[in-house]
């Protein structure tokens, strides 16, 4: 049985799973159609999230933002051609754009096996430079399906965000958690600062959201904001 191409989060709103469910993109859609792309996965997943809008039933013309949380290669990848086939620029947090715009990774720290390993691989990633067409910042409310809040949350990457549309519960966590497998921390290996990291990840347990979606791992619906703060509790600073 095939795996679906869009998860509902909500009315207008759907997870896309571009790697099964350990990398994910997201849709937002407007009440007059016009579509917002969130996070675009690793180069060759720009194709399988602009084929996810057919299975909502939009297309590549209603398409008129996009937007990041944070230049990864896992998450900017697919973005080259995302943005060929839109024409659009990329929304991102200002301390994030120019990562964007030169095709840069940002900063990682190289610790452990895993992350020597990272380090090695990472100049090598062919990253195209991507334009951006709106540097985003903390507090910020995008118009995007009744209002799109920017969450500024430094340390995995400098400008990494997570996002919160107020209107239906929903917030995207970015990288701040994960949640492959159980919530969790990402590994200090792609972190810019791990312990900035768990600090402002703590912001998280002060919103009011319903659903908890992750671009690392399956949503949380149930009791979403009680299990973020629990995590926090046990594991934060």
């Amino acid at each position: 049985m095939s795996r679906p191409l869009t998860v509902e989060l909500a009315p207008g709103i759907w997870r896309v799973p571009l790697l099964r469910d350990y990398i994910n993109g997201f849709v937002l859609r407007d009440d007059d159609g016009q579509v917002t792309l969130l996070d675009m996965g690793l180069p060759g997943h720009g194709e399988k999230l602009m084929a996810a809008l057919a299975a909502i039933g939009s297309g590549t013309s209603d398409v008129t933002r996009l937007l990041l949380t944070h230049a990864h290669p896992d998450h900017v990848g697919g973005a080259a051609h995302v943005v060929e086939q839109t024409g659009l620029g990329i929304g991102v947090h200002e301390d994030e754009a120019g990562f964007v715009r030169s095709g840069e990774t940002p900063p990682q720290v190289a610790v452990g096996l895993l992350g020597r390993l990272l380090h090695l691989v990472t100049p090598d990633l062919d990253l195209d430079p991507i334009p951006v067409a709106a540097e985003l910042t903390d507090g910020e409310v995008i118009p995007v399906a009744g209002g799109l809040r920017v969450i500024h949350m430094p340390g995995h990457s400098p400008g990494h965000a997570g996002f919160l549309h107020d209107r239906s519960g929903v917030l995207v966590t970015g990288d701040a958690i994960m949640n492959p497998i159980g919530m969790r921390w990402s590994p200090k290996s792609v972190c810019s600062d791990f312990r900035m990291t768990r600090q402002t990840a703590h912001r998280l347990g002060e919103l009011d959201y319903s659903v908890a979606a992750f671009t690392h791992g399956p949503e949380v619906r149930d009791r979403a904001r009680e299990h973020i703060r629990s995590f926090l509790r046990k594991h934060g600073e």
